[in-house]
């Protein structure tokens, strides 16, 4: 669902930066009150594990379309909202600048789409509504399923929204909406099955790392370092070598505008548009998760093992800094 410049006005997407850049401010002062130490491995090694997933586009079945995880579900059952969103700020802008995966105009829709809701809708309403009576299996499955068919369905909506209030395409809302609604309400059904396999692993192996669980001293279930350990590897397995299967069809916004305009890409023309792409040309160092102008499963896999390390890198540094600054407001 990563929106491409083309797609958003400059004032729809200095819009959608204030608004990212607001909850990203409010998560960042709830999380400042909280003790994060116990958080900041996993913090890393899930968002190299969102990550990897996101590189693995799935088949839709009967649509000539593919689609891929999204995560913000995922992050917050496990982190919390502010947390799994600041993670999800983090795969977005290595995704973009890195990889070219989304526009530089267009970052802050895609922050909005794919990480606000997913965080602070699914992983917080839902999961909390599910769990705030005690937690099972079948709650998590539940929940998971939900909260991620509602979080894309509000993604692919305010996609629609962003490009109608743009006005600077000729796509029709109500045929535009009529595409990208039910192909990923698809996408959210499987999206919410892998949320689910994850979450219940979790549950299985350590459920006091699930959000909202609560302490259990006398817990004698796989270490937090096992932990992350397996989903770190799971993410360099995923991303070095599960991408190279990837589906090759369009995926749910790019199969939407090529039913609707015959095309998966559109243009834009003006200064700041031009000033975007050739800015993404020059730091973009993998562009389409690969060697420019090159294809190979090398550079796919090279692709899925730097970016997967860099997330976690930066995930890391974040959490750091949160902490640094933490302590020094406390002197």
């Amino acid at each position: 669902m990563h929106m491409a410049d083309a797609l958003v006005s400059p004032v729809v997407a200095g819009t959608l930066y204030a608004c990212s850049g607001i909850a990203a401010g409010y998560a960042l002062k709830r999380i400042k009150s909280e003790d994060i130490n116990h958080k900041i491995p996993v913090m890393g090694v899930l968002g190299a594990f969102v990550f990897a997933t996101q590189m693995i586009n799935f088949t839709i079945p009967g649509t000539g379309s593919s689609g891929h995880l999204t995560g913000g579900m995922m992050l917050s059952a496990i982190l919390g909202p502010e947390a799994g969103f600041l993670t999800m700020i983090a795969i977005l802008l290595i995704q973009c600048l890195m990889f070219a995966d989304g526009g530089i105009l267009a970052l802050g829709c895609n922050i909005w789409n794919m990480g606000f809701y997913g965080c602070f809708v699914g992983g917080y309403l839902v999961w909390n509504l599910f769990m705030r009576n005690g937690f099972s299996k079948a709650k998590i499955m539940w929940a998971s399923i939900i909260g991620c068919v509602l979080s894309l369905q509000l993604g692919a909506f305010s996609v629609t929204l962003e490009t109608l209030a743009s006005g600077i395409t000729e796509l029709p809302f109500a045929a535009f909406l009529s595409f990208m609604q039910p192909i990923h309400l698809a996408i959210g059904l499987v999206e919410g099955l892998i949320t689910a396999a994850v979450l219940l692993f979790v549950y299985q192996a350590r459920p006091t790392l699930l959000c909202g669980f609560g302490e259990d001293k006398q817990d004698k279930s796989m270490k937090v370092s096992t932990v992350a350990g397996v989903i770190g590897a799971c993410a360099l397995v995923i991303g070095g070598l599960l991408s190279w299967f990837a589906s090759s069809l369009p995926d749910g916004l790019e199969w939407s505008l090529l039913k609707v305009t015959g095309s998966t890409e559109l243009d834009a023309e003006g200064g700041l548009y031009q000033w975007a792409g050739e800015a993404q040309e020059q730091v973009a160092m993998m562009p389409d998760y690969g060697f420019a102008e090159a294809e190979s499963l090398m550079g796919t896999s090279l692709a899925g093992i730097i970016g997967a390390l860099l997330v976690l890198v930066l995930c890391v540094v974040i959490s750091l800094i949160i902490n640094r600054v933490k302590h020094e407001s406390h002197q």
